[in-house]
């Protein structure tokens, strides 16, 4: 089984083609997914959204819904599940929507999966003498996909998230002990500058 087989799959919009070049031009402004939005390990960051004013009112076909999950066409290739905070989104040229098939997989289990790194290797060999690696919606559509039981893609799903919780709340408390760190060190050397007075 591959992904093409329970998935539907398209690419998004190319940005130029409806890009407002002047303010009498702007029919629209939509939210837009960037690449800064995502981390490499496939959660979205705290970055803002970008606004992009269009010249056409644009079909709903290039926004995200609740379920979706946006594949990057570049490396490091990484998926990203869209929850309801940020459907609605824009989608540029350079993601996949991938739409998966909810009767047989559950589209959290189909990110995490496509951000194994069997998936990436597999991308990466489609892909083989490019010097910029990049893939396209046939070679997404050929990524063999296990096919296992909801019941532990549920709880393959449950793990990723306690994982990513964890990771999240390590980085934290690193960047804590760096500040800390930092302010104790100031303190020492001020101390230091105060005594040689």
């Amino acid at each position: 089984m591959v992904l093409g087989d329970i998935a539907e799959i398209k690419t998004g919009l190319v940005l130029t083609r409806k890009k407002a070049e002047f303010p009498n031009e702007v029919k629209a402004t939509y939210k837009l997914i960037t690449l800064k939005n995502i981390t490499d390990n496939g959660i979205f960051n705290d970055e803002p959204f970008e606004n992009f004013q269009s010249n056409d009112l644009l079909s709903p076909q290039h926004f995200t819904e609740y379920g979706d999950v946006l594949m990057r066409l570049s490396y490091p290739h990484t998926a990203i599940y869209i929850n309801e905070a940020t459907a609605g989104s824009l989608v540029p040229s350079y993601f996949a929507i991938v739409k998966v098939d909810e009767f047989k997989f559950l589209p959290e289990y189909i990110a995490w999966y496509l951000n194994t790194e069997s998936v990436k290797k597999e991308l990466e060999r489609s892909q083989a003498g490019t010097r910029i690696p990049s893939t396209n919606k046939s070679a997404l559509s050929a990524v063999p996909i296990e096919e296992i039981p909801l019941s532990k893609q549920q709880a393959i799903v449950k793990l990723y998230n306690l994982h990513q919780k964890e990771r999240a709340l390590y980085f934290k408390l690193i960047d804590e002990k760096e500040k800390w760190f930092t302010a104790v060190t100031k303190q020492l050397l001020k101390g230091e500058k105060e005594e040689e007075k």
